[in-house]
């Protein structure tokens, strides 16, 4: 895992721009964190549990390593710079940012073609609560947008 990873994640989606569809990647793994799942034992910090840092790893570049390191093309992503969540674990803070598939229609095939699907919000009921927290989250996030 390189270091722009270490204490982040990103969860990718597709929204249509038109029908307001909202699928989410569901990676190999099961989970919807690129490039690693969460550890076990996280949990969403709550807005009001927050330490305001001075700095922070800017979401374009963990969305660019990100892509890269799925071999996706350049510029298919955008960072959304609005949705940042901390999540606690036991090594530490972990900081999960949103990006966006930036086409018309979803690329169903590139994304199997990394062994990943994209689902809905309701497809991915099953996963684990803070993930559910996370795609809550950024759910209403891109609704509000």
């Amino acid at each position: 895992m390189t270091e722009a990873f270490e204490n982040n994640r990103v969860i990718l989606y597709y929204n249509g721009a038109i029908s307001a569809l909202t699928l989410f990647v569901q990676h190999t793994n099961g989970c919807v964190c690129a490039p690693s799942p969460l550890p076990l034992l996280s949990s969403a910090l709550e807005p009001e549990e927050l330490e305001h840092d001075v700095v922070s790893t800017h979401p374009a570049a963990v969305v660019q390593a990100v892509g890269t390191a799925l071999d996706l093309p350049t510029q298919l992503l955008k960072a959304e710079a609005g949705y940042r969540e901390r999540i606690e674990t036991p090594g530490g803070i972990i900081t999960v940012y949103l990006a966006r598939f930036d086409l018309l229609d979803p690329p169903h095939q590139l994304v199997e073609s990394k062994g990943c699907q994209f689902r809905t919000l309701t497809q991915l009921r099953g996963q684990s609560p803070t993930e559910m927290e996370l795609l809550r989250r950024a759910y209403a996030f891109i609704m509000e947008s």
